[in-house]
């Protein structure tokens, strides 16, 4: 398959899909790469924690965001690092995802981060996810994807990877904030969760990864 230099496929989805995962056998498969773009709201997520912002404060979190310098390093998946400190593992938490669920609600926290992640995509060729960048980020990829599944298998996945990494919460607790995160992601006003036109649906109920990423490669157009 001759691969255009440029190539941007974009997944969308709701959490616990297995978006990153997908998106991550997909640059390695391609050479492209890799733009976690929920990793961004999660850094935001970790320095207003520490700042001792909460869900509500939208506009400083935005402001800090603002005076954030965030990069992705080398490495597969890249490392994640803010104002010259390595992040990837702190922001990975059940708590930080929360509070980054919240904040990514307000539109001025959006606003900044969509603004880099827009520099990111023009570059081409990378895959990305999220949950706007079909519609928002990357409206003019190549291959847009919404991938999707129900919400027990969702909290099920996500339930395995929390759990391989020694972090203690029950299945229960993980439905309750994977519905919570669905509402807010859905619902929000500025940039809401939704299959655009045009955009490929894609169920991973039953797939493995590599299955998924199989199926997304057969829908890339011929020209791409």
């Amino acid at each position: 398959m001759g691969m255009k230099r440029g190539l941007v496929i974009a997944i969308d989805g709701p959490a616990g899909a297995g978006k990153s995962t997908v998106a991550k056998i997909l640059a390695e498969k391609l050479g492209l790469r890799y733009l976690d773009t929920g990793a961004m709201y999660r850094a935001i997520a970790l320095k207003a924690a520490r700042t001792g912002l909460g869900p509500t404060d939208g506009e400083a979190a935005a402001e800090l965001a603002a005076r954030s310098r965030i990069e992705f390093g080398a490495g597969s998946p890249p490392s994640i690092w803010l104002d010259g400190e390595d992040i990837t593992a702190a922001i990975r938490t059940p708590e930080i995802g929360e509070l980054a669920s919240a904040l990514s609600a307000f539109s001025p926290v959006r606003a900044v981060l969509a603004s880099q992640q827009k520099e990111m995509v023009a570059a081409g060729g990378m895959t990305l996810e999220g949950r706007d960048v079909t519609t928002v980020i990357a409206p003019d990829a190549e291959l847009r994807v919404f991938l999707t599944a129900s919400l027990e298998e969702r909290a099920k996945r996500r339930y395995q990877e929390l759990q391989a990494k020694g972090v203690d919460i029950s299945y229960e607790e993980l439905i309750r904030q994977i519905s919570e995160r669905d509402h807010r992601d859905y619902t929000r006003e500025d940039s809401p969760l939704k299959i655009g036109s045009g955009v490929q649906v894609v169920e991973s109920y039953g797939l493995t990864p590599e299955e998924v990423a199989d199926r997304i490669l057969a829908l890339i157009p011929l020209e791409s």
